[in-house]
């Protein structure tokens, strides 16, 4: 997903999901150092992967990104609530989100 498209498809989603426009948005790059695990709590809260990254895994309660996964047909970009992410390069990686954060409404 590139950074434009996701944009586009937040303000979408976040309607739908009864949000309408009361949301923030983030623009998170993580550097992550040789063979990193991140976990990252995102409770009630979004995480669109706006760049392929090569030799990450990004785990959630959605799905699963992972360019080197063989047993899966699908890769996700949207994350949400647990999100595991581990580097696999014995090295710095980089990876990219936008962080979409629901607002709390009163009723």
């Amino acid at each position: 997903m590139t950074i434009n498209l996701a944009l586009e498809y937040i303000p979408k989603r976040m309607e739908e999901l009864g949000n309408g426009k009361n949301y923030t948005i983030r623009f998170r790059h993580l550097v992550l150092q040789a063979n990193e695990t991140q976990t990252i709590d995102a409770t009630n809260q979004f995480y669109y992967l706006v760049e392929e990254a090569d030799q990450v895994r990004v785990e959630s309660e959605t799905g699963v990104f992972d360019l080197s996964e063989k047993a899966t047909n699908e890769m996700q970009y949207e994350h949400q609530s647990k999100i595991q992410i581990i580097n696999y390069l014995s090295g710095i990686n980089h990876l990219r989100f936008i962080h979409v954060i629901p607002k709390n409404q009163e009723k």
